[in-house]
């Protein structure tokens, strides 16, 4: 997105339609859930919930990683383990923005928007992560409502937009009297943005790309859009540090044998539809994997962006850790339901029933809540079962994780960046 100066000349901005060459990582996701309640399933979200729900627990006591012992081979280790952040709250860089108004911007799709207020603010995804961004940027007080998947506290009594199905209800929005549209690909249908922009309403399109190197140029378009472009370079600098700090921790506990990092695969399942798919390079699972230190199997296979379920393929890749999103893995009835899928059981990963999973919500978001997510994860990785943020699965039957190495491991390389999806 390209901010247009006034009376300025407006620059050319190839944009993409909703159907373009590459769908983002949500955007594919969203039609997968939508696709898995038409057909009668759990596709669509569950209520909010605190347990991997639109409505994030704020807190979750975790001890310091200078308490914990990291397995010295995580490839080991045997058990389910629920990843939670630890602390989903948002403070903004700022409690009085100052939007600089009218905000002239050129789209991601290329349309040119000018935004008059920001009195009235909706900022709908598949994620949450546009409603989280408006709120860093100092903006929260102006959410007039949200999408099912926004799980941070704050946000929680404001009215929902989207159903179950994270399909976009026009009459919602149009009740609320937004004065400014954020949005993405990733929710539908399309024709519901159109008729907002019909009704006068500036909708601006940003990017559906997710990864850990799209967080700031992310927020840098939210912010173009509502006027507030110096609190967008506050918010993208402060969560650009955030994630390296924790990136930088986490390499502290990754193994420095690379034999011995953990091999790990993202499923997205939504079972009673029969929805399985593997997230591969490009998918925003492969820069979260990476980030976390992990080896992504999936891109080690050669897949690009998204493929179905295959027990022949999976059993190639050889994972020692399934990730799946904690709706998922209870749809098809938890960690024994997950060993039913195909090829999952003749896993390493399946032998062990070492699979984590973490809020539908938070996994992938990528924004203000990447760094908790980052730190959530590496625990369930490389000190499950130490604080009370890494609990036994949603759904799994019972287990007794077994750490069959707990010896602190030697400091290794820091993980390299991906730089997210691309």
């Amino acid at each position: 997105m390209r901010t247009v100066r006034r009376g300025g000349e407006v620059p050319r901005v190839r944009g993409r339609s909703v159907l373009g060459r590459r769908a983002g990582s949500a955007a594919l996701a969203v039609a997968l859930a939508t696709a898995a309640a038409a057909c009668g399933g759990s596709g669509g979200a569950a209520a909010p919930t605190a347990e991997g729900g639109s409505v994030a627990a704020a807190h979750n006591a975790v001890r310091p990683w200078s308490r914990l012992t990291p397995l010295a081979d995580p490839r080991a280790y045997q058990g389910p383990t629920t990843a939670k952040v630890s602390d989903a709250d948002i403070s903004p860089v700022t409690t009085t923005p100052h939007p600089v108004l009218p905000a002239e911007v050129v789209d991601h799709q290329g349309t040119k928007v000018t935004v008059r207020s920001t009195d009235r603010i909706l900022a709908l995804d598949l994620y949450g992560t546009l409603s989280a961004t408006v709120y860093g940027l100092g903006l929260g007080p102006h959410l007039v409502g949200r999408d099912q998947s926004t799980g941070f506290p704050e946000a929680a009594k404001l009215p929902v937009v989207t159903g179950s199905t994270h399909q976009l209800n026009a009459e919602a929005i149009l009740k609320l009297h937004p004065t400014v549209l954020v949005t993405d690909t990733t929710l539908g249908p399309w024709d519901v943005v159109l008729q907002m922009r019909s009704a006068g309403i500036p909708v601006v399109v940003v990017s559906a790309e997710r990864g850990i190197g799209t967080v700031g140029s992310l927020v840098g378009e939210v912010a173009a859009a509502l006027g507030v472009e110096p609190e967008g370079r506050l918010l993208a600098q402060r969560l650009d540090r955030q994630i390296a700090a924790e990136r930088a921790q986490i390499a502290k506990v990754v193994p420095a044998d690379p034999s011995r990092r953990p091999r790990i695969v993202f499923l997205y399942a939504r079972g009673q539809a029969g929805v399985y798919y593997v997230f591969g390079k490009g998918s925003g699972a492969d820069s979260l994997i990476d980030a976390v230190g992990g080896v992504d199997v999936a891109t080690e296979a050669g897949i690009k962006g998204f493929s179905p379920l295959n027990a022949e393929a999976l059993a190639k890749a050889e994972p020692d850790v399934i990730l799946m999103m904690t709706l998922g893995l209870k749809s098809v009835g938890g960690v024994d339901g997950a060993l039913r899928l195909p090829g999952v059981a003749e896993t390493e990963a399946g032998k062990h029933r070492r699979i984590v999973d973490m809020s539908d919500y938070q996994v992938l978001s990528f924004g203000p809540l990447t760094a908790p997510v980052l730190d959530g994860l590496a625990r369930a990785l490389y000190a499950p079962g130490q604080d009370d943020a890494a609990k036994t699965a949603t759904g799994a039957a019972s287990a007794t994780p077994t750490p069959t190495a707990t010896a602190t491991a030697s400091a290794p390389a820091p993980a390299t960046a991906t730089g997210g999806a691309r």
